[in-house]
């Protein structure tokens, strides 16, 4: 059963309106994930070790540091590291709005659904319908568990979407990569290619065509082995690996939004 806590609370600041939204992760995984077992079928667990003193090493045996050239670190302390992190906010303060084809796909990181709070719909729709209309993004910066993100929030069908972004510094350039210049190319062969491309061009992508078929064929050899009973081992000490919180938090968002909007409708609270 999905956890349908929100992921991150807080408010959409623009000008005089204050928006309280809630935001929940709009992807989630569909990696199967395999434990590491011993032939007892015990679950392993990682420990850190020291090949100097031949010993393993508990949480208060280990320190950080950076590496600054070959064995040679310096030591951050986690007092250090507290002092280092953002000021907490709960507000995502939209102080510039961009054209939306000004933003390269390559900066988005993780997308996350802005559910607005009750009594905050009429704000939100507004908000929504005029970025949409106007084909804009906003750029915000957010602070999430103790780390700023740099944030853009899109508007699309009604619904506003945040997009954590990669930093400039993080993406590669293809010149990075050895990639030259591209030349000018031959017409005729454009031409070419151009109507070929128009022969296999669709309206849009399909769902089906976009699902996680190594996942599927995975689970299938794993639900064979199942009702075979081959290759089952039993964990007698039920030490099942937990799904991270981030994952637990995708919900049907559709239908918190639908019960948010339908109590609009009813005249329940909405006073923005």
């Amino acid at each position: 059963m999905p956890d349908t806590r929100p992921f991150w609370s807080g408010t959409i600041a623009f000008g005089l309106v204050s928006l309280p939204v809630s935001m929940f992760t709009a992807n989630r995984s569909s990696q199967i994930r395999l434990r590491m077992l011993d032939q007892d079928g015990t679950p392993l667990a990682r420990r850190y070790f020291c090949s100097k003193e031949n010993k393993i090493l508990t949480r208060d045996d280990l320190v950080r540091g950076y590496e600054i050239e070959k064995d040679k670190y310096i030591e951050v302390s986690e007092d250090e590291l507290d002092a280092l992190e953002p000021e907490k906010s709960r507000e995502i303060d939209l102080r510039r709005f961009v054209p939306l084809d000004t933003l390269d796909p390559m900066f988005f990181e993780r997308a996350y659904f802005l559910i607005p709070d009750e009594g905050a719909i009429k704000a939100y729709r507004l908000l929504a319908h005029t970025m949409q209309e106007t084909e804009r993004a906003g750029v915000a910066t957010v602070v999430m568990r103790g780390k700023e993100y740099l944030v853009a929030i899109l508007a699309e069908d009604g619904i506003l979407r945040a997009e954590t972004m990669r930093f400039s510094d993080e993406l590669r350039s293809p010149s990075d990569m050895g990639i030259a210049e591209p030349e000018k190319v031959d017409s005729k062969l454009v031409k070419s290619l151009t109507s070929q491309i128009k022969k296999l061009s669709e309206k849009d992508i399909s769902r089906k065509e976009l699902a996680d078929t190594a996942s599927k064929r995975m689970m299938a050899l794993i639900k064979r082995k199942l009702k075979s009973g081959k290759d089952v081992i039993q964990d007698a000490d039920d030490q099942s690996e937990h799904q991270s919180e981030e994952e637990h938090n995708v919900i049907d968002l559709m239908d918190v939004l639908k019960k948010r909007l339908q109590s609009e409708g009813k005249g329940k609270g909405d006073k923005n």
